[in-house]
């Protein structure tokens, strides 16, 4: 592994622990509308960008969208701390591939204790040596615009702590720092409480699971057990109820459907009825 390309991705999770550190800072400046606000917002486009752009559309190609999509999504996902593009699809690629094994870095499942499994799961796993992906994904590797967005993944987040502080002072510093870092722990969630809690509609060869409060504040990443059962679908939010499909919230896939709208999407994979009845746990 190239020693540059190491030193570049491994500024990401220094830049995790500073957004952690970075929320004291609302301690002594208090947290008033203005910057709740810029916090939100800047959570729910980041929170979009990452699983929108990252997941759905460059790991999983759950649908297709001109390169500026890809390009303007990355780097307002990497502005959010999640690395850059080649880094993400690599990494989340290997889980899929060894889910829930010893070799998924993200399992919660490795641990005889169920408390340090979490632990690892949610947060350890950047401090260890699986942080760095053996092999980059080609076709991410091979758009120059997307492989520079990965190895300057630093300055979008420092471009927006910059902006927060200029805007509103160390309160709005605080702010994105706050909204950085209960963002990193919503996606972290997907790997780690939607691998221990929730249901599975679907028969899977892992312990993902359906987890309403983690789609919740994932914008519907946390229909986990769905994605695994169907890894390119662009929607993520059914389940199976008396023999019946239901769809459950998705704002992510809605905002693909708004970007279809005005031609920024096409080709939209989405699983039949039939084949999602097929995949019920235990058959119908």
């Amino acid at each position: 592994m190239p020693r540059l390309r190491r030193c570049l991705h491994g500024i990401g999770p220094l830049l995790i622990i500073a957004s952690h550190l970075g929320c004291v800072l609302l301690l002594f400046t208090g947290f008033g509308l203005p910057a709740a606000a810029w916090a939100v917002v800047l959570y729910l486009l980041r929170m979009l960008a990452t699983t929108a752009i990252y997941h759905r559309l460059i790991t999983h190609g759950s649908y297709r969208a001109p390169r500026a999509v890809w390009w303007i999504g990355s780097l307002v996902a990497a502005s959010a701390g999640q690395m850059g593009p080649s880094w993400w699809k690599a990494h989340h690629q290997i889980h899929h591939r060894a889910v829930d094994t010893a070799a998924d870095p993200h399992t919660p499942l490795g641990h005889a204790n169920r408390w340090r499994g979490f632990w690892h799961s949610q947060a350890g796993w950047l401090l260890s040596p699986e942080f760095h992906p053996a092999i980059l994904p080609a076709d991410v590797e091979a758009d120059p615009v997307l492989r520079l967005i990965d190895r300057l993944h630093a300055l979008p987040v420092l471009a927006l702590a910059i902006l927060s502080w200029w805007l509103g002072g160390l309160e709005w510093l605080g702010a994105f720092c706050l909204s950085t870092t209960v963002l990193f722990h919503g996606v972290a969630s997907v790997n780690s409480v939607a691998h221990l809690i929730g249901s599975q509609p679907f028969a899977t060869a892992d312990a993902s699971r359906n987890n309403g409060w983690v789609a919740l504040i994932t914008l519907g990443e946390g229909w986990h057990n769905c994605h695994h059962a169907f890894q390119a679908s662009v929607q993520q939010g059914f389940t199976i109820k008396d023999q019946r499909v239901c769809r459950l919230p998705d704002p992510t896939y809605r905002f693909i459907r708004l970007l279809e709208r005005f031609g920024l999407a096409s080709h939209l994979r989405r699983p039949s009825e039939r084949a999602l009845l097929a995949r019920a746990a235990g058959g119908l």
